[in-house]
């Protein structure tokens, strides 16, 4: 079969032009494959409901009797072992679950803001 002289050229540079837009797609076009696209999903589907558990958590700390010797435990605890005495507490364990949510005490810490200084009476008035 003989084949005109102007089709090799036009093969070239549509190969050339496919891998080309593949490329620039991919890298700078925000082109993803399917699984890709399931894990970022899956991610963000995971920070939303931890998000909308952080407000569970707080409510949960807020009315527990005993509030002040667990917020003195998770003080007292190092820095990296917080979210482990918080997860003891029970306050990351959310309602319907068996065992407290890591992800949902680390959020739920980092809202408590343990760091602060103690609750004060809303009165009390600072007199220098």
């Amino acid at each position: 079969m003989n084949t005109p002289e102007w089709l090799k050229p036009g093969i070239y540079g549509a190969v050339i032009g496919a891998v080309f837009v593949g490329v620039v797609g991919f890298s700078w076009g925000g082109w993803v494959t399917g699984g890709t696209a399931n894990d970022r999903a899956m991610a963000m589907s995971r920070t939303d409901v931890v998000a909308s558990m952080v407000p569970v958590c707080l409510d949960m700390a807020r009315s527990d009797p005993s509030r002040a010797d667990k917020l003195a435990t998770i003080r007292a605890a190092s820095t990296y072992q917080r979210r482990d005495a918080l997860m003891t507490a029970g306050w990351a364990t959310m309602p319907g679950t068996d065992a407290p949510d890591r992800d949902i005490a680390q959020a739920c810490l980092a809202a408590l803001d343990v760091d602060r200084s103690p609750e004060r009476a809303e009165n009390a008035v600072d007199e220098g």
